[in-house]
């Protein structure tokens, strides 16, 4: 808070769910990391950029659901099914329940 008792901008940024962070970098890779952080905070970018990241990183991804994964995966898996309580069940063999 401000001596005024307004919130600061790094007031607001926590309030939206910002952190904070301070990085020491080479001088050729801070207009980089700039770009990178103001595509991450840009609603617009953000989950485009933060896909890309992991890639290239090989880092998993916590918001990618099993689904996600599948659908990924280089098999042909149909991952769309019938909801509804009175779909069939086949069982592989000449029973359906």
């Amino acid at each position: 808070m401000s001596s005024h008792g307004e919130p600061t901008s790094r007031d607001r940024q926590s309030l939206e769910g910002f952190v904070r962070l301070e990085l020491q970098v080479r001088p050729d890779d801070a207009p980089l990391l700039r770009d990178l952080a103001r595509a991450l905070a840009d609603p617009a970018r953000a989950t485009d950029t933060r896909h890309f990241l992991h890639r290239q990183l090989g880092t998993a991804t916590t918001g990618d659901t099993l689904k996600a994964l599948l659908a990924a995966a280089p098999a042909d898996l149909d991952l769309d099914r019938d909801r509804g309580l009175d779909r069939g069940l086949d069982l592989g063999r000449d029973v359906v329940l």
